[in-house]
Formats: structure tokens, sequence, C-alpha cells
């Protein structure tokens, strides 16, 4: 007897999108992110796993196919949206404000918002805070004077304090040094022991394998593999450029 899967937390079902009208970036794009699982996106650069992330988040409209979370269309949803929704987005690029303190930063994801992330806002501050206690120490520090380890902590403090049902992680160790990456990924771990989804892009492609519980190999706009990191083991490298359609 086949065993019944779980509905899936994100699913993308033949999505198609791009930044012109007739270039298509993504192409019939399937995957799937489950709750409590790390899902990776492996690929070489320019083929399109930031745009996936930027599709999922409704910068940029699918053109065909649907995207649905916890069962429901969300295709070309408005950016301000995905907090009510109990999704986050950790970028490659900064997403702080460098003259605010830590604990602005940390805050302003919350303000303005539904009134129970209000009064829960200092209980998860404090939460926080004992999580990464450098934190707690410059929270009255300016962003901008942080180290970039410093600053990458803040970014995943930041998505902790508002408890996603789904993160999505583009390129977290990107620029850091071997120890603080190591750091980032025990964190992104943390993340889905409290039981986030999780869509991992990073160029720590050995890293990403190990650490998932089912990896996409994206190239060219496409899914041109997927499996679990049984599948990927052996020659890692050789099997990923295989994959990816180059020859060696």
């Amino acid at each position: 007897m086949s065993q019944v899967q779980t509905p899936a937390l994100l699913e993308l079902r033949d999505v198609t999108a791009g930044y012109a009208q007739d270039i298509d970036v993504l192409r019939e794009i399937c995957l799937r992110v489950d709750a409590g699982k790390i899902t990776g996106l492996i690929g070489l650069n320019g083929a399109g796993k930031s745009t996936i992330i930027k599709t999922i988040c409704g910068f940029l409209p699918p053109k065909s196919g649907t995207i649905s979370y916890e069962g429901k269309d969300i295709s070309g949803i408005a950016p301000h949206q995905l907090i009510d929704l109990g999704i986050c987005c950790i970028p490659q690029e900064s997403s702080l404000f460098p003259y605010l303190s830590v604990q602005d930063n940390l805050l302003l994801p919350l303000l303005g918002r539904r009134k129970q992330f209000a009064q829960v806002a200092q209980t998860r501050l404090q939460e926080v805070f004992a999580l990464f206690p450098v934190l707690h120490q410059k929270r009255q520090q300016a962003v901008g004077g942080l180290s970039g380890g410093q600053q990458k902590q803040v970014e995943f403090a930041k998505a902790w304090l508002q408890k996603p049902r789904l993160c999505l992680i583009d390129e977290p160790s990107i620029g850091l040094s071997p120890r603080v990456s190591e750091e980032v990924f025990v964190w992104i771990e943390k993340f889905a022991q409290a039981q986030m989804g999780i869509l991992l892009i990073d160029h720590n492609v050995r890293r990403v394998v190990r650490m998932s519980d089912r990896i996409y190999v994206l190239s060219l706009g496409q899914v041109t593999a997927d499996g679990t990191p049984a599948d990927f083991q052996g020659d890692l490298h050789q099997q990923v450029q295989q994959w990816l359609g180059l020859n060696f």
C-alpha cells in the first residue's frame, strides 16, 4: 500500500515567471516545502534560485502555474502580506536599517501589525536575546556598526521574532567566515526544529545536501533533478555537474 503524502506547507506547481514578457527565467517549476523540514535548492549562479524566492514573495508574479501555502493559492501575493500569513524571508542582501538600533530593527516587522503581535513583542524580544546574547549586549547600538556576522545574527533574530511557519533563506553564509557560517547553519537547523518549513539556497552545496530533507537542482530555470540526501551520495561534485547538464 502506497504511503499517503501529507499536504505541503508550500508548493509550486508548474510555475513560469520572468522579468520580461517574452523571456522566462523560471520554466514550469515544481517543488514543495514541508513544515519542520529543510528543502535545499542548488544550482549555478544565474540558474534562477533567487528568482524563485522573489516569485514566492510576490515581487515577481508568475505568468502561469500556482503557488500554494497551507493549501491556499498565494500566487502574486502582495509582499507586505507575507508576515500576516506567517512567511518570512532572509534575503541575500541586508534588509536591515543601518542607522537604527539592533532592538529597533528587530521590532520593526511587528510595528503596526496585528494586535497580538504587539502584545507578545516584548516577550519574544527577551527570548531572542536569550538565543543571541551578543545582540542583547548591543541592543542599543546602530546595526551599521556591527560586524558582518553580527548583522547576520540580527537577520536571523528578526526572523525568529516573527515566529513564521515558512522561512525562505537566500545565501545566508555568503561573505562570512567559516566559523560564522557554521553558526548560521546551526540557526537554520533550530528553525526547522521549531517546526518552521525552510527553503534554503546556499553556495555551499555539500552543506545544503547534508542538512536538507529534500534537494532540488535548478539549471537554466528548470528543475533538472530532485531527491533526498541519500540520492546524492557518492561523488557529489561529478553528480551535480551531470544534473546541471555540464561537461566535465
